[in-house]
Formats: C-alpha cells, structure tokens, sequence
C-alpha cells in the first residue's frame, strides 16, 4: 500500500508563487516512476496538469506550461510541483497521483492552492 501525502498549499495573490510537495510512504514504494499532479476546481472535473516520467521527462497542460515545473527528489520520496505567475483560474485542490506500476491509480488527499485577483 502506498500512502501520498500534499503540502504546500495556501492563499496567494496573483502573480505569486507556491511549492507543491507530494510525499509518498509505503514499505516497497518508489517516487521513482511516472508521477503526476492533477487539479480540481469548484463545480469542475478533476484534470490534468502535469507528468514526470522515470527518466526525467516532462510534460504539462496547456494553460500551466512555462509556469508550472513539475520534479522529484528520489532521496525524499517526493514530487514537487513549483508554481509560478499564479492566476486566479489556478485556484483548485491539488492532488498527486501515482501514474504506472503496481500502485498505479493512488491518490493523494489534495491541498488547497487559492489564488487572489
């Protein structure tokens, strides 16, 4: 079993920056797979916003991309995401999932990111 645990979030005005940190525990369990992070926005569907592979590669959502960057620290079994340039259409729960392997599907509790005009 794995267990993935966000911090970080809080209240920012526009323009600010935040640390998303997403923390996993388990006995067998590596952050060193394909991770992602994900948002959800009131009265919205949860999406995507962004992936680290294995081997380092990135990739994010359209509206995040040059803003957002998405890494990992395999000696502290932890997923970051840096936000930068926040808007308000930023504001959202965020959420770690883990991407492939045995614990794929695993999902985070979620840390509330708002973001002030």
């Amino acid at each position: 079993q794995v267990q993935l645990v966000e911090s970080g979030g809080g209240l920012v005005q526009a323009g600010g920056s935040l640390r998303l940190s997403c923390t996993a525990s388990g006995s067998t369990f590596s952050i060193n797979t394909i991770m992602g992070w994900y948002r959800q926005a009131p009265g919205k569907e949860r999406e995507w916003v962004a992936t680290i592979r294995s081997g380092g590669s990135t990739t994010y959502t359209d509206s995040v991309a040059g803003r957002f960057t998405i890494s990992r620290d395999n000696s502290k079994n932890t997923v970051y995401l840096q936000m930068d340039s926040l808007k308000p259409e930023d504001t959202a729960v965020y959420y770690c999932r883990v991407l492939s392997g045995r614990y794929a599907g695993s999902w985070g509790q979620g840390t509330q990111v708002t973001v002030s005009s």
